[in-house]
């Protein structure tokens, strides 16, 4: 008798399981990656930010760049490494 109640229990639990808890759980984590697809209003003003940081950046080394011209034309030579030696570096490395 008690076995056989313990079968309808966990055969109730299993459908109850089955029918109510797991497409809950779908549900769920479908609406989280619905949501979590979007942009919130702190995301874009974030990457707004930072795209405007790097646009101040590159105009900073723009304006460092015609400096170095002027005051030296060959200072790109000197900041590039030949190939010899880059290729020197990297046979001591191994």
């Amino acid at each position: 008798m008690e076995e056989e109640i313990f079968g309808y229990l966990v055969g109730g639990l299993a459908i109850v399981t089955l029918f109510i808890g797991l497409p809950w759980l779908i549900f769920h984590y479908i609406t989280k990656w619905k949501q979590a697809k979007t942009l919130t209003s702190s995301d874009e003003r974030l990457l707004d930010d930072m795209h405007e940081m790097a646009r101040r950046l590159d105009d900073r080394i723009c304006t460092i760049e015609r400096i170095m011209d002027a005051e030296n034309p060959a200072w790109r030579q000197h900041c590039i490494p030949d190939r010899s030696a880059r290729q020197r570096l990297l046979a001591e490395e191994e």
